[in-house]
């Protein structure tokens, strides 16, 4: 770290890469305008923030995904202060599934990719794996997720009074069974898996997100950054490219699997 890192404004920064912005995540209010387009593209990405955020972290990436084509979707699932997500990882996964299944119905979307930053991505993951997820989304990035778990998790734990308001924290800890339930149930083929992580994020470390593909899972796929925080992965330019060509990649491959 340079000294220039060790002033005020430098830790401020790095606090903000990490956490996120005070007055633009936490302090603003939680609604945004809701757009009922998203269906009318011909590519619909759903973004999922993580524990303890709203979905105002998504400002930036859903412009950049507006601007290139594609439609977004993302949903306020409420928490502490109706706004602060900390629902177990289950229920919000649940709550997920009845939510899309009424959007599809009411407006013709079929399929979609997601994007989930940290507790996001497991929710995501969740989805697919046992609600019934894998009939509706073409692909998954996640974003600092911590698919083996983390060790910052116990800091959620004062969040929630150990457990008592959610099992979210509990479920993201390294062993927990909610972790293990996912390793036991294999990712489906078909759908295109991306980790997309950094050497220098100190909410979910390097090691928590990268993927362990066995043999014949080459649909899981891992790309590593360095020099983004935990927050920054949803606003970073180089991390969009990434969720971008991953983007483009299973889109390409679903069409041909369409065609045949």
């Amino acid at each position: 770290m340079a000294l220039r890192d060790l002033t005020p404004p430098g830790l401020y920064r790095a606090a903000r890469d990490q956490l996120g912005s005070i007055r633009r995540v936490y302090l603003r209010s939680n609604r945004i305008v809701k757009r009922g387009d998203f269906a009318r593209y011909p590519e619909t990405v759903l973004l999922l923030n993580g524990f303890f955020q709203t979905r105002n972290v998504w400002e930036v990436m859903e412009d950049r995904l507006r601007h290139d084509g594609y439609g977004v979707l993302s949903f306020d699932l409420g928490g502490v202060l109706w706004r602060y997500q900390i629902r177990s990882i289950a229920e919000q996964a649940a709550i997920i599934a009845d939510k899309i299944e009424g959007i599809c119905a009411r407006t013709g979307l079929s399929r979609f990719h997601v994007v989930g930053h940290s507790m996001g991505g497991l929710i995501a993951r969740h989805y697919v794996q046992h609600h019934g997820g894998d009939r509706r989304v073409k692909s998954l990035v996640t974003l600092g997720t911590p698919h083996h778990g983390t060790p910052t998790a116990f800091l959620g734990l004062s969040v929630t009074m150990g457990g008592l308001l959610s099992s979210s924290a509990l479920e993201m800890l390294p062993g927990s069974a909610l972790l293990r339930r996912l390793r036991r149930t294999p990712f489906p083929a078909a759908i295109p898996l991306t980790s997309i992580y950094s050497r220098h994020d100190l909410v979910c470390p390097w090691w928590a997100s990268r993927l362990e593909p066995g043999p014949g899972e080459g649909h899981l796929q891992n790309r590593e950054l360095r020099r983004v925080g935990h927050t920054g992965l949803t606003h970073d330019a180089g991390v969009y490219a990434l969720v971008r060509a991953a983007l483009e990649d299973a889109s390409r491959l679903h069409a041909e699997r369409a065609a045949r």
